[in-house]
């Protein structure tokens, strides 16, 4: 084993945001057409892998918020079925660390998007009990928690409908904090992470964004966004997704390179405990040199090129993530 590999064998590495299939799909368990499946998790040396229950955004009417509880709770529990052949279904830090143990895979699942609850801010705590370990406030449109990024002219939407957080996404962060599941703001407008970064007891976290200076995109977060990250203690992860990275960026024109400049943008503003690692995998995330989940020491090599020592890289591969959950779940205990 060379030594990128003897660094990556060593990790504890934890990709937080990956979209499973939906209604159906390609067999987990099997080498597969997707970018994500066990034997990949495998090649790639991933311990914990972070899969979404992808709910998007819909009319909020009594229909709309009952097919997106449907369809969360549904994709949970098809999630909750993935623990098996050497992956273990965890649904705490203390299990992750666990797993890893064991010689085992964490399947560890999140739910993306609030329109999933609606305006009934009592299915958090149900949520929260099927295992989800983070709440994607919005997706593209806005829901009757906040305001998204991307409004969804569509559905009616204007470039603001709360000025941020609603009364009721008010609530529902308090109540995020209570249940111990981790506030995610990565799809969120400025004014709704802000709001959220300030109110929020326990870390807020972007589970898969990137860097508005390097790339002038809706989805990443600019400087005052990330020194609010760092001063409530959360974390950004950046994420493969080609045009987040790059003006025009594709899977074939993005590369390492670009990945690990927006990992030193945000060390070199708010500090290497306030950054890691996301693919966003199969929901719009790859490029060359990490195409798949199965190449993913490919991304430890290029950030020890980069200078990052092993006890960098673990913390940009999962470290940081790993104690905004553990601080989060202290806070509810």
């Amino acid at each position: 084993m060379d030594a990128t590999g003897s660094v990556h064998a060593s990790l504890l590495a934890m990709d937080t945001h990956i979209d499973i299939p939906w209604p159906t799909g390609p067999d987990f368990f099997s080498a597969g057409p997707r970018h994500v499946d066990l034997p990949k998790l495998r090649e790639g040396g991933i311990g914990a892998a972070f899969l979404a229950a992808y709910v998007p955004q819909g009319k909020r009417d009594a229909t709309g918020h009952a097919a997106a509880w449907e369809r969360a709770t549904g994709m949970l529990g098809v999630i909750g079925t993935l623990g098996r052949d050497g992956a273990h279904l965890c649904r705490s830090s203390g299990d992750i660390r666990a797993a890893r143990a064991a010689g085992q895979i964490a399947i560890v699942p999140a739910v993306e998007n609030g329109y999933a609850v609606g305006d009934q801010l009592g299915r958090l705590a149900q949520l929260r009990a099927m295992g989800a370990t983070y709440l994607t406030i919005t997706h593209n449109g806005h829901n009757a928690l906040a305001d998204s990024a991307i409004p969804r002219t569509d559905l009616g939407d204007g470039s603001a409908e709360h000025g941020g957080l609603s009364a009721l996404g008010r609530e529902a962060v308090a109540l995020l904090n209570r249940v111990g599941m981790l506030a995610d703001i990565a799809h969120t407008s400025k004014a709704t992470m802000l709001q959220t970064a300030a109110l929020s007891k326990s870390p807020v976290v972007a589970t898969h964004s990137c860097i508005r200076a390097l790339c002038d995109h809706p989805r990443n977060l600019d400087d005052e966004q990330l020194d609010a990250m760092r001063d409530c203690g959360g974390v950004v992860q950046i994420t493969a997704v080609p045009s987040f990275l790059k003006p025009g960026g594709t899977a074939e024109t993005v590369t390492l390179a670009d990945f690990c400049d927006h990992v030193d943008y945000v060390v070199k503003r708010i500090g290497i405990r306030h950054v890691g690692i996301s693919s966003d995998f199969d929901g719009g995330g790859g490029f060359v040199g990490w195409r798949h989940i199965g190449e993913s020491a490919n991304v430890t090599e290029a950030l020890l090129a980069r200078g990052y020592d092993q006890a960098a890289v673990a913390l940009l591969w999962g470290g940081n993530f790993l104690r905004c959950m553990e601080q989060a779940e202290a806070l509810a205990a």
